[in-house]
């Protein structure tokens, strides 16, 4: 039986989760203010993926393994942090392959890689959302503190489990609905290279603090 004051507890607490600028926030404004559609709404699917994915594996029990196993952990950790730090080098390096009076081939694919790590694909947008997901310990940690609080006794816990993850992909998609929205809104004054080198200057130098923090442990 389904306990909708479950529901509507965790809803809160996630809702003002997703509110909270981060990690998924500067990639899906990124991707979208630079005009790649297609490809932030891969990312959109690739992030909600994977919050369903770590809601699964807590209802299942999995993820408690990864927090009380220190080594894997600590694995997940560096690899999101040495992927994060990637990800961020890759953005700012690009702003320095372009010279400040150089003009912008318009259309071309090696233009579309260098200003947005990568074509213009829903699925190329969707493994960036997904490994940047999955590869975040905290997220999991996160399921594993909160969600069996949320599961009544003598309920399903895959089921529920199931249920409340569905719950947070929900508003999380939502959200990001909203903020691709409002990105695309900047496309136009994003057409000169030096705003797209500044944009990327600023969102590559937040994903590699994001990084660094992850690697810190904070």
């Amino acid at each position: 039986m389904i306990d909708v004051s479950a529901l509507w507890g965790f809803a809160v607490i996630v809702g003002v989760l997703t509110l909270t600028p981060g990690l998924d926030t500067v990639l899906i404004l990124r991707t979208a203010a630079l005009g790649q559609r297609r490809r932030a709404w891969g990312v959109l699917l690739g992030i909600q993926t994977g919050t369903l994915t770590w809601g699964v594996l807590s209802a299942l029990g999995v993820t408690a393994l990864l927090t009380a196993s220190h080594l894997a952990y600590e694995i997940v950790r560096w690899a999101g942090a040495a992927y994060l730090v990637w990800m961020a080098g890759r953005m700012l390096w690009s702003t320095r392959r372009r010279t400040a009076g150089a003009g912008r081939a318009e259309g071309t694919e090696e233009t579309d890689r260098l200003w947005a790590g990568g074509l213009d694909t829903l699925l190329g947008g969707w493994r960036q959302g997904v490994v940047t997901n999955l590869l975040n310990p905290k997220v999991g940690a996160f399921y594993v503190a909160v969600l069996p609080h949320f599961i009544p006794a003598g309920t399903s816990h895959l089921a529920m489990g199931v249920l409340l993850a569905g719950v947070h992909v929900a508003l999380g998609a939502l959200w990001s609905c909203v903020l691709i929205g409002f990105a695309r809104t900047l496309r136009d004054r994003l057409q000169r290279d030096a705003a797209r080198r500044l944009l990327d200057r600023v969102a590559g130098t937040v994903i590699g603090a994001f990084g660094v923090r992850l690697a810190l442990g904070d």
